[in-house]
């Protein structure tokens, strides 16, 4: 059983910076990889950016590439989300999850958190 917590989620300006952080209550073995998505009314949940936990290998979305950065604090169990210049479309409830597979696919991963609003105004 593992239990995903995400925080920081809040209002910024456009062109402004969030840092979210996602906290496992359970064992992250050193095979997880650790994915963020995000997702608004309307539209499927899309994929952010994810980090393998034992080598910290990180891939991104083409949209978040330059901006999102995603990393680890294997101490504290938790995985965050650095993201910089946030745009209006950038605002959405953001997941993160735990799966096994190196993928950007919703479908490869098993556990998730409740998510975490993010607004970005203009």
């Amino acid at each position: 059983q593992v239990a995903l917590v995400e925080s920081g989620g809040g209002t910024v300006q456009a062109g402004g910076s969030l840092r979210l952080s996602c906290t496992a209550s359970g064992r992250i073995f050193s095979s997880s990889v650790m994915g963020w998505f995000r997702q608004t009314p309307g539209k499927e949940r899309e994929f952010v950016a994810l980090i393998r936990w034992s080598s910290g290998t990180t891939y991104y979305g083409d949209s978040m590439k330059g901006r999102f950065t995603v990393s680890t604090d294997k101490a504290k169990n938790t995985v965050y989300l650095q993201m910089n210049s946030l745009k209006p479309e950038d605002a959405a409830v953001y997941y993160c999850a735990k799966g096994h597979t190196f993928s950007s696919s919703r479908g490869d991963y098993n556990f998730w958190g409740q998510g975490t609003q993010v607004t970005v105004s203009s």
